[in-house]
């Protein structure tokens, strides 16, 4: 039976220690760039790239998407306003936090949530956090969303709110408690990958006061587009 040396490839106490765990841009060389499908929303592209120490090339199709911002509005009471829509490519109605594409050219992420929590949920907000960032699928999609903590809210006047219309006009409404959202996630019940990584990072940051949390307007350099 062969053994692995300390450090070695297999070993699970080896490598990045969690404080120095980042993602970093990859050096490699993008050799070509085409869309091969445009979409109502999305575009898919093919794209062909070096490997690592020039071991040859490969080609991979992905979906070229502008990114998304999603919000977890939290109340004074720490209470999180949840929104049940339905989603047809899964065929289930879920519940989720109020989010929108970034597809207003020139339209910064954070005046984007602002807009969207306007337009979702009809509220404003006067304090602006940033909880998580991810990759939705990163194999196989661009995309990139950034979810805020929206507090110091403010209930929109019934003349001044955005009348939702298609999907959207169906959205119900619902103030949980965090701690009740949590496990919702880890039973199973919640599935919307904006509203289960923000729940989990709003029970995370809350241990130390929301503290920790970066302002609003932090840049965003992962993102595709702001690199």
């Amino acid at each position: 039976m062969g053994t692995h040396a300390p450090g070695a490839h297999g070993d699970p106490t080896s490598g990045h220690r969690a404080s120095g765990v980042e993602d970093a841009l990859s050096p490699r060389r993008v050799l070509s760039s085409e869309t091969v499908y445009r979409g109502r929303i999305w575009d898919v592209r093919s794209d062909a790239f070096e490997l690592a120490d020039g071991a040859g090339t490969l080609q991979r199709d992905y979906i070229d998407h502008p990114g998304a911002v999603a919000i977890l509005p939290m109340d004074a009471e720490g209470r999180i306003l949840l929104l049940r829509q339905y989603r047809h490519p899964v065929g289930m109605d879920l519940w989720e936090i109020p989010a929108g594409l970034l597809d207003v050219e020139g339209e910064h992420a954070l005046d984007a949530a602002a807009r969207e929590l306007a337009e979702e949920a009809d509220l404003t907000a006067s304090e602006w956090h940033i909880l998580a960032e991810f990759f939705t699928s990163p194999g196989s999609s661009s995309e990139a969303i950034r979810i805020f903590l929206a507090r110091g809210l403010t209930e929109i006047p019934h003349a001044d709110r955005h009348e939702r219309t298609d999907e959207e006009a169906e959205i119900e409404f619902v103030w949980v408690e965090l701690e009740d959202a949590v496990q919702a996630v880890l039973s199973g019940r919640l599935h919307n990958p904006s509203a289960v990584v923000a729940v989990l990072a709003a029970d995370a940051a809350r241990r130390s006061g929301y503290a920790s949390l970066r302002p609003g307007d932090s840049p965003w350099p992962a993102h595709p587009a702001q690199r």
